[in-house]
């Protein structure tokens, strides 16, 4: 029988489980969670593999920050109702593992919208829409060009922990070179983010459950 070992997509699926049960734990206070005229300062990391296309055995890995804007009280019917969040990233590590050799690349999101639903609980779901744009050292795919544009989705969900918030999502990137190049076959990406940050009140304050 062969041996199965496990792959990073399996690897990050155990650490995104495992985050989850270790912020969800029950205490005793909590920081304060997404508010109008709040801030996310957010260390995030992620990785995945591509599919499809040409660039299916492509590898993804990165690491970046990010800052976000609470635009909005809780609006919206039903089950929609949620905040409005505007966020910027900056992508300071960006890793393609190709079959040519490792690519090193750096990116920045400055287009990212996120709606997070109002479930006035520490676990706070939420989807994201974003786009950005990439550099690289060496051509994304092979054979074409050295600046690639992104687009993404992502839904995932906060746990809002006594000092920090933890994050776990699962994330579609489309990387393509928007024709600056005449090969432009793009690559399609799934991958997993955990992420660790804050959300800050509006002005600062301080709030804990009594």
């Amino acid at each position: 029988m062969r041996n199965r070992r496990l792959g990073p997509v399996h690897l990050w699926i155990v650490l995104v489980l495992w985050v989850l049960m270790a912020a969800a734990a029950p205490t005793g206070r909590a920081q304060a969670g997404p508010e109008k005229g709040g801030r996310e300062i957010q260390v995030w990391s992620g990785g995945g593999h591509a599919y499809k296309g040409v660039a299916n055995d492509t590898g993804l890995w990165s690491l970046g920050v990010r800052y976000g804007w609470v635009l909005t009280n809780p609006r919206g019917p039903g089950f929609l109702r949620g905040r409005l969040e505007s966020v910027v990233e900056a992508v300071p590590v960006f890793l393609a593992f190709q079959p040519n050799g490792t690519t090193y690349a750096v990116g920045l999101n400055p287009l990212v919208t996120k709606w997070m639903f109002d479930t006035r609980r520490r676990v706070v779901p939420y989807f994201e829409l974003g786009s950005g744009g990439l550099i690289s050292h060496n051509q994304i795919p092979p054979g074409t060009s050295r600046v690639n544009f992104t687009s993404s989705g992502a839904f995932g969900l906060h746990v809002v922990g006594d000092r920090f918030t933890w994050s776990a999502e699962v994330r579609y990137m489309h990387i393509s070179n928007a024709g600056i190049s005449s090969n432009n076959p793009g690559v399609n990406t799934l991958q997993l983010r955990i992420g660790l940050g804050m959300f800050t009140p509006r002005g600062g304050r301080n709030r804990t459950n009594p």
